[in-house]
């Protein structure tokens, strides 16, 4: 293979392997123009891989926070470091070579010479933004004590909850504002720091969706996203959320977190429309994720069974796909656009 070909082939397989860790994120990346696609799938990946050295019950605690560190060292450093993916290959080995995580780790070094291409500009974004996650994820491990419910702990007020949804999400907003701006001419009227904080206000929404889909999941996993004072002020503890009869009683902090969610997708869609209509490309990949997040809400906010483990809150394929064909009908009329995202908003009742 000559070294021109090379990169091409480096990125064929980073998409490859996108494709079999997210569907739903390969859809929204794979439509990115060439110039900055690359770069955002290479940060997703690698955020996905510290995810599941952190999420992962197979490696204890202490050695997850220590994993997390190696792992922020070899994206620094590859060469140098190159030890640590096999480390952790070998903390994952328990759950089988076909599983989805241990895939996405012994693949990471067949795909990392992509990041060797980008710019020394886009390689310090990467690092930068992979640094806020992982020490997202570290204060996440040392906040919540325990992998089960019996080690339930909660965040203390509305505050933890907004710094929690910049450290895993509000900060890739911003991460992705900087790429566009650095490399797309569409965005030379844009202001990068403002639109900055834009895109983090987009991500928080984003990331307030998964936490009100997944509260009975979490709870089960030692973890309580839910404010405890917020709890606290409607006669509720963490624990009491693990019972699904106590709906009706969580419904005032539900809808007050539902408020908080739509405040910040409202900022997230004004961005998404503020993207030059020849910049086609990336407003469907902001433009998507926002849609599903807005008819999650609506659902969650409905929903009889928030807080049943055995449910699942989701949007079907036939769904997905009927948001993306509504979005591409209508993509040249900003106000058809917003008259859409005006209905699905109205569908979230709080």
């Amino acid at each position: 293979m000559s070294d021109a070909a090379a990169p091409k082939a480096w990125e064929q397989r980073l998409y490859a392997l996108l494709k079999s860790v997210s569907r739903s994120f390969y859809l929204t990346l794979a439509i990115l123009p060439p110039n900055i696609g690359p770069q955002i799938a290479l940060a997703y990946l690698y955020a996905r891989a510290a995810d599941t050295v952190s999420d992962s019950p197979l490696i204890p605690r202490a050695s997850r926070l220590q994993h997390l560190e190696g792992f922020r060292q070899w994206v620094g450093d590859p060469e140098k470091n190159a030890s640590v993916l096999s480390d952790l290959q070998q903390s994952l080995s328990p759950v089988g070579p076909q599983s989805p995580e241990r895939t996405l780790l012994e693949r990471l070094e067949g795909i990392r010479h992509v990041f060797d291409t980008f710019s020394n500009e886009d390689q310090y974004r990467i690092r930068l933004v992979l640094n806020i996650l992982t020490e997202g994820m570290v204060q996440d491990l040392e906040v919540f004590p325990g992998d089960d419910h019996d080690a339930l702990a909660a965040l203390s007020g509305l505050s933890d909850l907004e710094a929690y949804t910049y450290s895993v999400a509000g900060c890739v907003g911003d991460f992705w504002t900087q790429m566009i701006c650095a490399h797309r001419p569409a965005f030379s009227e844009w202001d990068p720091q403002g639109m900055g904080k834009a895109g983090i206000r987009f991500g928080k929404g984003l990331q307030f969706a998964n936490v009100l889909r997944d509260i009975s999941k979490d709870l089960r996993r030692g973890r309580c996203y839910v404010p405890q004072e917020m709890l606290t002020e409607i006669g509720l503890k963490p624990a009491d959320l693990l019972k699904p009869d106590v709906l009706t009683q969580f419904r005032p902090v539900l809808s007050q977190l539902l408020r908080v969610a739509l405040a910040h997708l409202d900022q997230g869609w004004l961005y998404t429309m503020a993207i030059p209509g020849r910049e086609w490309r990336i407003r469907f990949a902001c433009m998507w994720p926002i849609l599903f997040a807005i008819k999650t809400l609506g659902r969650i906010s409905t929903s009889a069974d928030l807080l049943d483990p055995r449910i699942t809150i989701k949007m079907k394929r036939s769904e997905v796909y009927a948001e993306m064909a509504i979005s591409l009908a209508a993509f040249w009329s900003k106000p058809l656009l917003t008259a859409h995202y005006g209905r699905l908003r109205k569908a979230v009742v709080c």
